[in-house]
């Protein structure tokens, strides 16, 4: 240890001090540590699966409840703006959407439901035969085509009876039915009211969100709210006018073929095309499966027919002309969210994977746009 002898003429000098030195982390550093921390994060969100499981199982009635009042929110708000505009006031407009909605909805039912019965009626008592059938046309292929696996073949059978056997355990299944029937009554009840405070108190909502932000980001949260509501709103919107078209014209071409139940297979199709890419595929199945077990192969090539020229409709004039380029996002981020959102929550996560794909969008955008700005 340096030492020295202190004395009033000569103090002891100062010890040197090392200098440290800085060494700035790069863009790819940064970049390495920011994958290792959202991995790391969804390493241990996975660790607590099951206590979001169960919490999901708790909040998924109060999830679907607001996700429904929410879409027909959207789907409400133009002509409730129109008579707004028009120096209605903004309850009685939504009195008057809701009376005109009831009158449509009474004149459907009254008109529907009794063919949608009789063709549910007719599908359940043939399905026994329909699984029959394409056993036959699989056993057929099978011995024709020596290179379908049979594991391919006992599988598809195995997924045939167990759809047969709940067909007809269905009844059984009475305290599940009435529970469904109980949630789906306290929906029907609670939604309108939502929807109604939803149309009456959006600025009102939305301004008490801005409220909340720090004073320096109030502007840049009502810019991000104002992009989500056009976004989400265009998209609600304009999906929704493309799946009804989608269902009517399924429907109408159907018809022309005399394809049994035309009614439930044309609205099936019209719903599933809510999925971009996978939705036509998915809403195909049944139809091809009813043609190929009711009429054989004739009927197929006219199912097929028919899906071609509904989808050459819709990706060539109703989705350029209602959608345009409403998310303006890129097909293999579709489809890259698609897969995350079928794995992550099956069926409700395909139908709200692109959406949240568009609201991260325009976070990530106004993120971006306020960097550039405090920037310069």
């Amino acid at each position: 240890m340096p030492f020295c002898i202190y004395s009033a003429v000569d103090p002891c000098p100062a010890l040197p001090q090392r200098e440290e030195i800085a060494v700035p982390m790069g863009r790819y550093a940064r970049t390495m540590m920011s994958i290792a921390l959202t991995l790391t994060c969804i390493y241990l969100v996975g660790l607590l699966r099951s206590l979001f499981l169960d919490l999901w199982g708790v909040l998924s009635s109060l999830f679907y409840t607001f996700l429904a009042s929410l879409i027909i929110t959207y789907i409400l708000q133009p002509a409730v703006d129109v008579l707004h505009r028009r120096r209605v006031p903004r309850s009685a407009a939504i009195l008057i959407v809701y009376a005109v909605i009831a009158a449509i909805l009474a004149v459907v039912v009254l008109n529907l439901i009794p063919v949608i019965s009789r063709q549910i009626a007719q599908l359940s008592s043939s399905l026994p035969a329909i699984t029959a059938e394409l056993s036959r046309w699989i056993d057929m292929i099978n011995s024709r085509k020596t290179y379908l696996p049979n594991a391919v073949r006992t599988g598809i059978e195995n997924a045939l009876n167990q759809l047969e056997h709940r067909v007809e355990v269905a009844p059984t299944g009475l305290f599940s039915v009435v529970t469904s029937t109980l949630n789906a009554i306290f929906m029907a009840f609670v939604v309108p009211f939502l929807v109604f405070y939803m149309l009456k108190d959006a600025k009102a909502i939305g301004r008490g969100m801005v409220r909340m932000a720090p004073a320096k980001y109030k502007h840049r949260v009502r810019l991000v709210l104002r992009a989500i509501d056009d976004t989400l709103g265009g998209y609600v919107r304009g999906q929704f006018l493309i799946m009804l078209a989608v269902g009517l014209l399924s429907f109408i071409g159907y018809l022309i073929i005399r394809l049994p139940y035309a009614l439930l297979l044309g609205a099936f199709l019209g719903f599933a095309d809510i999925i971009p890419y996978l939705g036509p595929i998915i809403g195909i199945a049944p139809a091809v499966i009813i043609a190929l077990t009711t009429s054989g192969w004739p009927m197929l090539v006219k199912v097929v027919i028919v899906n071609i020229a509904v989808q050459q409709i819709e990706g060539n004039i109703l989705s350029p002309q209602i959608m345009g380029r409403t998310l303006h996002l890129h097909p293999m981020a579709i489809v890259a969210a698609l897969i995350v959102g079928g794995e992550a929550g099956g069926i409700l996560g395909l139908i709200l994977a692109v959406p949240a794909l568009a609201v991260c969008k325009v976070v990530w955008t106004q993120w971006r746009e306020a960097r550039s700005h405090a920037a310069h």
